[in-house]
């Protein structure tokens, strides 16, 4: 699971991804579990918008629920996250391409 992982979002992607996220926005009812990690998350959604699979059939071996992962989606899309990463890596040539593939998935997934 960890090749996996990195292949899907590589160190660099995600030293690149990181500054771009949007906080965790606070609980109204106070409480509750702590937010999931960002990179499992992501490395998930990142899985999930780029193999075309839906959202029910995530593995659990990536240990991110179906609801977090899509609330994370809906909430990272919200923020152009996806847009915003493909054009900060689009001077790296080794993440251009896959930024830009990850960014053109979540766009066509959004509209779904």
């Amino acid at each position: 699971m960890e090749a996996l992982a990195q292949r899907l979002v590589p160190d660099a992607m995600w030293e690149a991804a990181r500054p771009l996220l949007p906080g965790v926005p606070p609980r109204p009812q106070g409480g509750g579990r702590a937010a999931a990690d960002a990179r499992g998350v992501m490395v998930a959604v990142v899985y999930v918008i780029t193999s075309g699979c839906a959202w029910q059939q995530l593995p659990p071996s990536f240990g991110v629920s179906v609801p977090t992962a899509h609330r994370w989606f809906t909430r990272w899309n919200d923020t152009d996250l996806w847009r915003r990463l493909s054009e900060s890596t689009s001077r790296t040539p080794s993440l251009a391409a896959w930024t830009r593939a990850i960014h053109e998935c979540a766009a066509r997934r959004a509209r779904l």
